[in-house]
């Protein structure tokens, strides 16, 4: 092993592998503390061709290799479990200057999407694709686990933003192509093949990224409701009369009053409601007039407040983007993230409860969501030592509800052993055909997605 470390030294400098537990701790347990391991060394490449340099060490020794980007992942895709080591691309933060005419953008793998967001702002666009997590969440991140959050409504998915990738494969060969063609019909697509697939068939080092247009007016709305069922009525006429809707999110008053509590928010209406919809549209021109005539005409709702100003967008946007850090600041969640078709959600949000009661009896379920893809964040804490059974438990109910064990956040480690729940066996077979064709030692994050 000194031998390889010897090799990486030569490759990234002696300053960027860290051997020392203490240097390497914070890259060795996630931010919810749900993940943590040891990696022989973490080891921090500054480009394309010294991550090229390190994977090809690391396939010559033998030696396994996990990625991480921000660390923000929530499957523990990105933690060691002793044998690895860890490839951090915090230093790939090179961004190229936006091109207007394609509306599109290079980035490397360790440029943060807050960063990414402001320099397609500074040239009058915008990134499709946002999340809490943009203070720290980096583009190679995104790009391994196709990754969703607040606006797929109205832009997709991380998949629909990328139009090239440069990349590393577990042999140290890199493969590039970053020419952002709109039509290119020349066999495989190698870029769609590697957005998803968690770092388990190689090392995304620099994507090339689709942009769209920067719309400066704005409107939100948080909404009381009684019901599940509202909430997606309310959606579906929200989709019928607002051109500029970008944002449909869910949330319950049991969050609500945790978040309430862990940022000093006050009640948003003098009543609670069991259900809260934040809407957001976007626009050129003032959005507020066509949502408040939308929320005006919707029986179904309990109480709403609008803003368009920023401080007021922030404040109502704050009641569902805290969730994440107001949990984790709770404890260490059981956290989940699943899929269903929209006319089964309001079914499992109800079957929920009782499910999660009947394993860890006394625990605390914050469910949140994307409610336009029928995507429940599924967050329980105090279930103790029962979180495996409870994972089980959750994911098999999601499955009889037709539904994706992982719809944006990944399967990780986490969820690897429950693969088979969403997909067929057959497809399970091809997914490790592919492997073996691209990672035939299976060098690259092992574990990892594939049981």
């Amino acid at each position: 092993m000194s031998d390889l470390f010897e090799r990486l030294r030569e490759i990234v400098g002696d300053a960027h592998v860290l051997v020392d537990p203490d240097l390497r701790a914070p890259y060795e347990t996630d931010w919810t503390r749900r993940f943590t391991g040891t990696a022989r060394c973490v080891v921090r490449p500054a480009d394309t061709a010294e991550v090229a340099g390190v994977v090809a060490a690391c396939a010559a020794a033998g030696t396994p290799i996990v990625v991480q980007g921000g660390n923000t992942g929530l499957v523990g895709a990105g933690i060691p479990t002793g044998s690895e080591v860890l490839l951090s691309l915090t230093r790939l933060t090179g961004i190229e200057p936006v091109d207007p005419l394609e509306a599109q953008v290079t980035a490397e793998a360790g440029v943060t999407l807050e960063n990414l967001q402001r320099h397609a702002r500074a040239a009058g666009l915008d990134f499709g694709v946002d999340l809490a997590a943009r203070s720290a969440a980096t583009v190679g991140g995104l790009v391994a686990t196709n990754a969703g959050g607040i606006r797929v409504l109205r832009y997709g998915s991380m998949r629909a933003q990328v139009t090239g990738l440069e990349a590393v494969l577990a042999d140290g060969t890199v493969v590039s192509r970053l020419s952002g063609l709109a039509k290119d019909n020349t066999g495989y697509d190698l870029t769609q093949l590697l957005v998803g697939s968690e770092g388990t068939l190689g090392v995304v080092t620099r994507a090339r990224l689709r942009l769209v247009p920067l719309l400066p007016a704005r409107a939100v709305a948080l909404v009381g409701l009684a019901t599940t069922e509202d909430a997606l009525a309310l959606l579906a006429r929200a989709r019928g009369a607002l051109t500029g809707l970008a944002a449909a999110e869910l949330c319950y008053a049991d969050g609500v009053a945790l978040v309430r509590s862990y940022a000093g928010l006050p009640a948003p209406f003098p009543e609670e409601y069991p259900v809260y919809l934040v809407l957001e549209c976007a626009a050129r021109s003032d959005p507020t007039d066509e949502l408040v005539e939308l929320l005006g005409d919707a029986g179904e709702i309990g109480d709403a407040t609008v803003a368009s100003d920023a401080a007021g967008r922030t404040r109502l946007w704050a009641y569902r983007e805290a969730h994440t850090e107001a949990i984790s600041a709770a404890g260490i969640p059981v956290k989940l993230d699943v899929s269903v078709p929209l006319r089964e959600l309001a079914s499992l949000a109800a079957q929920l409860p009782p499910t999660v009661d009947a394993v860890a009896p006394g625990a605390r379920l914050i469910l949140f969501g994307h409610l336009n893809e029928g995507n429940l964040h599924v967050n329980v804490l105090g279930a103790g030592a029962q979180g495996t059974e409870l994972t089980d438990a959750v994911l098999n109910l999601v499955a009889a509800h037709r539904g994706s064990i992982s719809s944006e956040h990944g399967v990780g480690r986490a969820k690897a052993r429950w693969l088979s729940l969403s997909r067929s066996d057959a497809e399970i077979a091809t997914m490790r055909r592919i492997k073996a064709a691209l990672d035939p030692p299976g060098l690259m994050s092992p574990g990892v997605l594939l049981p």
